[in-house]
């Protein structure tokens, strides 16, 4: 990566204080990014055109990577499918409106994995995102962040913005959020596990069957393309960042139980939903394009995942947002 790209580029980073957007503001800042801007919600509500126009006025930002989002796993996306339809909506429109307007040199959006079809060949490809309607539960998600992807390009259709958009799969790691209305499966079952040990628990209750799968980035990998895309990438294309492998929830929560010493029952509680049946991103644009490739092993991933966790327990549980 090139220290000389990022060294007079005033940066802007929605949703900077997040998962991933931590782990992006510190890929940014080891790659020596001129300045790094988190605009917070409490005083930039980008649900809402004037501020964020506001934020782009305080900011004059020559890069904006687009990270803010409503998110939450499938319990959340049951129970809120109006509010993440509508939050993310807006959220996207309005930076990707206010970069054009204020002809911001480069703007990256982040995108995701659910707006692929339900049923599609699996790796899923770039070009089968239109060949269908995504999975129920994380439709309204989904489609509000796929808008984006046709904004981007219709905007560099008619007015020449530079504008991409990335696709990372499931991510996971050290910060994710753990608190049960919002964690995701990797999050969800480690802290189910350790309350499990740590009340002397015999059994753990899982949703679903287990037979679903799931690819799984790790959150450093995940930033390290967004960075290089921002960089190195400037096609209409949209493109995948992906980790390479598969894996079914049986074989992951195996791998949690051993990694927190989990040794009693599972049973999967079968009438609750299993979410898309497969998931794994063909990653080989990210290659060519801009020479991305994940470089963690989920063998080294989990368990930092875990012992992060644990050290930080009282505010992984609180992180809502």
């Amino acid at each position: 990566m090139s220290s000389s790209f990022w060294s007079d580029r005033r940066v802007v980073v929605t949703g900077g204080s997040g998962f991933l957007g931590r782990a992006v503001v510190a890929r940014l800042e080891e790659a020596g990014a001129a300045s790094i801007t988190v605009p917070r919600s409490t005083r930039y509500d980008l649900r809402r055109r004037e501020d964020t126009a506001a934020m782009f006025a305080d900011t004059r930002p020559d890069v904006v990577i687009h990270l803010a989002a409503r998110v939450g796993g499938i319990g959340f996306n049951q129970a809120c499918p109006a509010d993440l339809y509508v939050d993310n909506l807006l959220m996207g429109t309005y930076v990707l409106e206010e970069a054009r307007v204020t002809a911001t040199a480069k703007t990256v959006m982040v995108g995701t994995v659910c707006s692929y079809p339900n049923i599609t060949e699996v790796p899923f490809k770039e070009s089968s995102l239109w060949q269908g309607y995504p999975e129920v539960t994380n439709a309204p998600y989904g489609v509000a962040k796929l808008a984006h992807l046709v904004h981007a390009q219709s905007n560099r259709d008619q007015y020449g913005q530079d504008a991409i958009y990335l696709i990372p799969t499931n991510l996971y790691g050290p910060g994710d959020k753990f608190h049960p209305a919002v964690s995701h499966v990797i999050p969800a079952l480690i802290k189910k596990c350790v309350d499990a040990v740590e009340r002397g628990d015999d059994v753990i209750e899982v949703w679903g069957t287990g037979q679903a799968s799931r690819e799984f980035l790790y959150v450093d990998d995940a930033a390290e393309g967004i960075v290089l895309a921002a960089e190195r990438y400037d096609g209409a294309d949209p493109v995948n960042l992906g980790a390479d492998r598969e894996m079914p929830i049986t074989e992951l929560l195996d791998h949690i139980v051993e990694a927190t010493g989990f040794k009693g029952e599972v049973r999967w509680d079968t009438s609750r939903p299993d979410g898309q049946p497969r998931r794994r991103v063909d990653a080989t644009l990210a290659r060519e394009r801009f020479g991305f490739k994940a470089s963690t092993p989920f063998a080294e991933g989990l368990p930092r995942t875990v012992a992060w966790y644990l050290a930080n327990r009282e505010a992984a549980d609180a992180r809502v947002h």
